[in-house]
């Protein structure tokens, strides 16, 4: 073979690729999630640059503008009119600008900033060998009980890296509800997974319990992602596309062009529906809905108790956010397959997450219970498959959301000679010893409950007014049923610090700083005003309500 016609081959084979078109990104409607990421990295930076006296400030200040700025772009987007008229996909196909993605991200950047408030808080632990303390270990890579843990101690190291874990959980979570495709889906998931797995085990306090929390976390975790990438790939399979629109043109029959390489298993059922059912278990498990759950409890109870509280709020909105655009997007032509198993687990949701709290003794693991029992709520919105069913959750994950962080805040202050004192037998009397904190507490538990006048009351009825219109109303009855049995344990809890005998051997309210003050103070405004005024929120969840297709 000649040294021309070798030439010849190489030209020929290069040829049909002489040009690579250039990503197009639409950096404006991208804003939110890119000052997000760029604080993280600041963040690392600042770990490896900034002396460590100064960190925890520095830290705290790129944190807290990064989320308001972040707040800021979602409403100048949603002012725009991207939430409306203008929705659009951005990032060549993989991000929606649309009103429920905006309401989301809103929702989780407020939860963030105010959570992060709990995370910075540092008057609540006793002043060790002369240097204010937080709720994190010293020093995350020494052993429990270890000479170079005490030693970290003693020179008063603090973790100051859950600040940028926070904001990298936060980017995540900002483009979960967001993705338009089955990857970006993915990608988005692992980038808030990991941070809170790590979040998990740096408690100060029962180090050994917050590891195991997490060591639990990251295995059931890694078991629900691969569920995850598995139906993603059949669902691949199943379209020859990871986007969205495609993959619900596929479900519909009205896709125009078919890929010739995968024209063999396009349109094959038994892929759509095991794909389908094997995704949307992932994220099952993310929002913590029964038989999913069992990480919940453990977790919630091991965990730092301000991860646990920007947790327990935040990630249930990215992931109901996530959930609603694959079930209502992707998947409307499945309707039937779905709903009835969506059904079969909003009421084993409902009724197991409220049972189940009844026996518990620890405060922080009868959070837990009821946030299954919420997740079960919710998903009767879900379950209504019309807009009214999407407006009414997302008014739902809003209200939830800081009455949650709120909560876990309250708890934080409650502490003995051990650290956080979360059993209940301690919480007795808790009224007379410190009326404030107790009411501000029966405020939240109200809520919980869905008693009127409180946000919990007006998500509630939205989302199960929703329901019955979309034609659940059975569904409706249990929730009714496990609402009542869930009132239960949360007035017992109300009548434990109002009405016994405090100990004398009992804990003591520590004195937050206005971190934690504002913190606890956000939850009960937005409390009671979404409780006695919810209108004009209802509005606005109805208006954010449309999916971009």
């Amino acid at each position: 073979m000649s040294a021309s016609a070798v030439h010849s081959l190489w030209t020929i084979a290069a040829d049909p690729i002489t040009k690579i078109d250039a990503p197009k990104f639409e950096y404006g409607q991208l804003a939110p999630t890119l000052i997000v990421v760029g604080a993280a990295i600041v963040g690392i930076l600042v770990e490896a640059f900034v002396p460590r006296k100064s960190r925890y400030y520095v830290q705290m200040f790129v944190s807290v503008v990064a989320l308001a700025a972040a707040f800021a772009a979602v409403v100048a987007l949603a002012a725009d009119g991207y939430g409306t008229t203008k929705a659009r996909i951005a990032a060549m196909g993989a991000i929606a600008v649309d009103g429920p993605a905006l309401f989301l991200q809103g929702t989780i950047l407020l939860a963030a900033l105010v959570g992060l408030f709990t995370f910075a808080e540092r008057r609540l632990d006793p002043v060790a060998h002369g240097n204010r303390v937080d709720s994190f270990a010293a020093q995350a890579a020494s052993v429990p009980g270890s000479e170079s843990e005490k030693a970290a101690v003693k020179a008063g190291f603090t973790t100051t890296e859950v600040f940028p874990l926070l904001m990298f959980a936060v980017a995540g979570m900002l483009i979960f509800p967001a993705a338009n495709d089955l990857l970006t889906l993915f990608v988005a998931l692992e980038v808030f997974s990991l941070p809170l797995y790590l979040l998990c085990a740096l408690a100060r306090r029962k180090r050994l319990m917050s590891q195991e929390a997490a060591v639990k976390y990251f295995l059931l975790g890694a078991f629900a992602s691969a569920f995850t990438l598995f139906g993603i790939a059949l669902l691949y399979g199943y379209a020859g596309s990871m986007s969205y629109a495609t993959i619900a043109q596929v479900v519909d029959g009205t896709v125009q062009d078919v890929n010739p390489a995968l024209a063999d298993t396009m349109g094959n059922d038994a892929l759509l529906l095991v794909g389908a059912a094997l995704l949307v278990m992932g994220l099952l498990f993310k929002v913590g809905a029964v038989p999913f759950h069992m990480w919940t409890p453990d977790v919630y109870q091991g965990a730092p108790t301000p991860v646990t509280g920007f947790m327990a709020a935040a990630t249930k909105v990215a992931a109901f956010g996530a959930l609603l655009r694959v079930l209502y997007v992707v998947l409307p032509g499945l309707r039937w397959d779905w709903r009835p198993v969506m059904w079969a687990v909003a009421i084993v949701t409902m009724l197991g997450g409220a049972i189940v709290a009844i026996t518990q003794t620890d405060i922080k693991r009868l959070l837990a219970y009821s946030s299954i029992a919420h997740a079960g709520f919710i998903l009767a919105g879900v379950i209504a498959t019309t807009p009214d069913g999407v407006s009414s959750v997302l008014f739902y994950l809003a209200a939830y959301s800081f009455v949650t962080i709120g909560a876990f805040a309250v708890v934080t202050l409650v502490r003995d000679a051990g650290g956080e004192a979360t059993h209940l037998s301690k919480w007795a009397g808790l009224g007379r010893r410190s009326p404030l904190v107790a009411a501000v507490f029966a405020v939240f538990l109200l809520a919980f409950a869905g008693i009127p006048l409180t946000s919990g009351f007006s998500g509630k009825f939205a989302v199960f007014k929703a329901a019955a219109e979309g034609g659940a109303a059975p569904l409706v009855v249990i929730g009714v049923i496990s609402s009542a049995i869930a009132a239960f344990f949360y007035i017992r809890v109300i009548v434990l610090m109002f009405f016994s005998e405090p100990r004398p051997e009992g804990p003591t309210v520590a004195v937050p700083s206005p971190l934690t003050m504002t913190a606890i103070g956000v939850g009960v405004a937005v409390t009671l005003v979404l409780g006695v005024a919810p209108q004009y929120f209802l509005d606005l969840a109805g208006q954010a309500g449309v999916f971009v297709r």
